[in-house]
């Protein structure tokens, strides 16, 4: 194990360095060779693909007989339309959220973060170099579940598809920044699996994943819409049945996005880039 954290670490060196000797010294050019290195790391974890690539597809499964017995219909709704969103949201949680705090904590301890701000890189291109192959992976998957979902579930086109393109790409930033600041609280990679539970845990049984907030009391519900991943699943699900107001809609588009604001400061300011001992 040791030995592979080594040879990880020297890919992701040596790409970076080859980035910054090379004409590629552009900050967007710095983040793709990072990339590119992680990426190949990235095919090379097992367990990091198996939480990034499987877990999100086995849930919504496990999830669609108890979509079956609620009335979902009588808030406008079908199994699909449930369905559809809790997907997305579990890709954002387990392929985005959870790989990318076991990755973060990894390169911390694998000393390769601390050696790579010796270099031209910025710790904002460090960061998000190493979070693009991630973010792409998530991306690509909620794509295609929902191409799947379209298909095995008989959704239909979305009815304000620029709302569901924000609520995923929000969701795709802010799961980042949070992963981020997570990776800050944990000490070894074994740990991530605890230190990210609790926003897994809520986020699944509170923000509409699980359970639609349309059918929660009032009450429990404006207190589920102030989750983090709230605001994602409102904008994603109002995306396909058109029923946000431009008031819910920006509501939610603000919520999501104080959130990521607050991570991000967070980050900058409580980030660890040396192991924690």
């Amino acid at each position: 194990m040791r030995e592979a954290n080594q040879r990880g670490g020297t890919t992701v060196e040596g790409a970076a360095g080859r980035a910054v000797r090379g004409a590629e010294t552009t900050p967007l050019g710095r983040m793709a060779a990072l990339g590119r290195a992680e990426l190949t790391l990235l095919g090379r974890s097992r367990s990091t693909l198996a939480l990034a690539l499987f877990v999100p597809l086995v849930l919504p499964v496990s999830l669609a007989s108890v979509v079956d017995g609620m009335d979902v219909a009588d808030v406008g709704l079908s199994a699909g339309l449930v369905l559809l969103p809790a997907a997305i949201g579990f890709s954002l949680l387990f392929g985005v959220y959870q790989a990318l705090s076991s990755v973060f904590t990894a390169r911390r301890e694998e000393l390769v973060l601390k050696r790579l701000r010796t270099g031209e890189l910025r710790d904002a291109e460090i960061l998000c170099g190493s979070a693009l192959p991630v973010l792409t992976v998530g991306l690509v998957q909620s794509l295609a579940l929902v191409a799947g979902c379209t298909a095995l579930l008989d959704v239909p086109a979305p009815k304000a598809p620029q709302l569901a393109v924000l609520g995923l790409l929000s969701g795709l930033v802010m799961c980042a920044a949070l992963a981020a600041l997570t990776a800050a609280l944990t000490r070894t990679v074994e740990s991530a699996q605890v230190t990210t539970a609790p926003l897994v845990l809520v986020s699944m049984t509170g923000s509409g994943m699980a359970v639609p907030l349309e059918l929660l009391p009032d009450r429990l519900a404006s207190v589920c819409e102030l989750l983090p991943l709230s605001p994602v699943i409102t904008l994603i699900r109002g995306g396909w049945t058109g029923s946000l107001s431009a008031y819910e809609a920006l509501g939610a588009l603000a919520t999501a996005l104080a959130w990521t604001v607050l991570a991000v400061f967070a980050v900058r300011r409580w980030f660890r880039w040396e192991p924690r001992r």
